[in-house]
C-alpha cells in the first residue's frame, strides 16, 4: 500500500501489538531454551533472546509514540511439547522463531507506513535466519522456508 493512500493505522497498530505479544513469548521461551542447552551451546540462545528483547523494546517505544497501550507479557506461556533435551530446546527455538515470523507477516500485511514495512522485513529476515540454525540443530528435515511466517500447507 502506498503511503499516500487512505490508510488503516488502527490495523497497523493492532498488528504491531500482536507482534509485540509474539516477541514477549519469544523472550520468555528463550529462557527455557537456554536452560535446556549445555553451557557450551547457550551463546546462540542468549543472542536470540537479546535480539528479541531489542525488538520488544523498540515495539514498546513505537506503540507508545503512537498513543497505543502496548501488550504486556504473560506470567508464563504453555510449551508446545516437553523440553527434555538440547534437541527439544532447538525445536522449541524454531517454533518461537516461526511464531515471531508469522506475527511479522501480519505486520507486513497491515503496514501503512514505510518504516513499519522496513522494520517488519528486517525482523522477519532475522527470525528466519535464526530459525534455519535451530531447525538444523533439531534435526528437522526442512531447515529453510520459501515463505517465512506463512503456513506450510
Amino acid at each position: 500500500m502506498a503511503d499516500d493512500e487512505t490508510t488503516d493505522t488502527a490495523g497497523e497498530i493492532a498488528a504491531l501489538d500482536t507482534a509485540l505479544a509474539a516477541e514477549h513469548a519469544a523472550v520468555w521461551g528463550y529462557g527455557v531454551v537456554g536452560a535446556a542447552l549445555p553451557a557450551g551451546q547457550r551463546a546462540a540462545a542468549v543472542a536470540a533472546e537479546n535480539a528479541h528483547r531489542d525488538v520488544r523494546d523498540q515495539l514498546i517505544a513505537l506503540l507508545g509514540q503512537r498513543g497505543a497501550e502496548p501488550a504486556q507479557p504473560e506470567a508464563g506461556y504453555a510449551l508446545p511439547f516437553p523440553i527434555l533435551s538440547a534437541v527439544d530446546a532447538a525445536a522449541l527455538a524454531a517454533v518461537l522463531e516461526d511464531g515471531v515470523a508469522a506475527a511479522w507477516v501480519r505486520v507486513l500485511h497491515r503496514a501503512v507506513e514505510r518504516p513499519t514495512r522496513a522494520l517488519a522485513m528486517d525482523v522477519l529476515g532475522a527470525a528466519e535466519v535464526r530459525a534455519v540454525g535451530w531447525r538444523a540443530a533439531a534435526g528437522l528435515p526442512q531447515v529453510t522456508r520459501a515463505f517465512p511466517g506463512l503456513p506450510l500447507s
